[in-house]
């Protein structure tokens, strides 16, 4: 028996928590169990507008249990599984594999081919309870992974984290650049393996850079380093404040937004440039040691 929240859950975010929170007042004794699906349905039924993620799957699984599910269960997202009838949904996935006693849905909800199935097609079954909450705004507006993407892709990063409830982050392998920040006393860790998430506007932050067991303080910098000649594509790069000889490539990293300091500038020459990076530096770390 068990209660079963279905969701997208990209990012976790306030208003999936406040589900969440819904939920463990429903269930009592009863298990929650977070139905989520991957890929994004959208990448499936609307490959040209697949929004970016917040979270990895990883990410999202391990957030949705520290929020209060006892179990994910996670949907392959196929064609296969888009072309699965409303009924068919309810009876073999919701039914048969999760046996929901409760299910609990937004108001928004949709399901099952052509999103023919809604709120009111399952509130008609009589195999569970159907319990549809609707979020409230919060400043003025309802929290959504549409919303907090739009925040973050403008490098509102902040915002972002109050809505998160946490940083923003991006998770990937550090890969070799152009080695140019190690030639200045910068050195930074590269990201690769990050085009599917969100990634925020260019510019220089403040936050963290994670490998491992270790999280260090960092300043991030995410453009195409006009200052320097030559064409180049985006890259984002964290530089861990105060860290000698790292070694990170080829190593699984994290790297957290806390705070927007600048927009990415183009500097006549190296020595101003050296000059505005001590400072970001400085101003990074005053930043995370708060």
């Amino acid at each position: 028996m068990s209660v079963v929240v279905i969701g997208v859950f990209d990012g976790v975010h306030k208003g999936h928590q406040e589900v969440l929170n819904q939920a463990k007042k429903i269930a009592g004794d009863e298990k929650i169990i977070a139905l989520t699906f991957d890929p994004h349905p959208t990448s499936v039924f609307a490959p040209d507008r697949a929004p970016t993620l917040l979270t990895i799957l990883t990410d999202r699984i391990e957030l949705l249990k520290i929020h209060n599910a006892d179990q994910v269960a996670v949907m392959k997202f196929t064609p296969e599984f888009a072309a699965m009838t409303p009924e068919d949904f309810v009876k073999r996935v919701l039914v048969e594999q999760l046996g929901a006693t409760k299910v609990v849905v937004g108001k928004n909800f949709t399901y099952g081919f052509k999103a023919a199935g809604n709120v009111d097609s399952l509130k008609a079954h009589t195999e569970f309870e159907t319990i549809v909450l609707e979020l409230e705004p919060l400043e003025g507006d309802v929290v959504s992974s549409t919303r907090i993407r739009k925040l973050i892709v403008d490098g509102d990063v902040e915002q972002a984290r109050t809505l998160l409830t946490r940083p923003h982050r991006l998770d990937g392998i550090v890969v070799h650049g152009e080695k140019r920040g190690r030639e200045i006393g910068y050195p930074t860790a590269n990201l690769g393996d990050i085009e599917q998430q969100t990634i925020p506007a260019d510019g220089v932050y403040a936050g963290w850079l994670t490998v491992g067991i270790d999280r260090w303080p960092a300043a991030i910098s995410i453009g195409t380093n006009p200052t320097f000649d030559g064409v180049r594509g985006r890259q984002v790069e964290a530089y861990a404040l105060d860290q000698v000889g790292l070694d990170l490539y080829t190593q699984r990293a994290t790297i957290e937004f806390g705070w927007r300091l600048r927009d990415t500038l183009k500097f006549d020459g190296l020595e101003p440039l050296l000059d505005q990076m001590a400072k970001d530096c400085a101003k990074a770390r005053e930043l995370t040691e708060l």
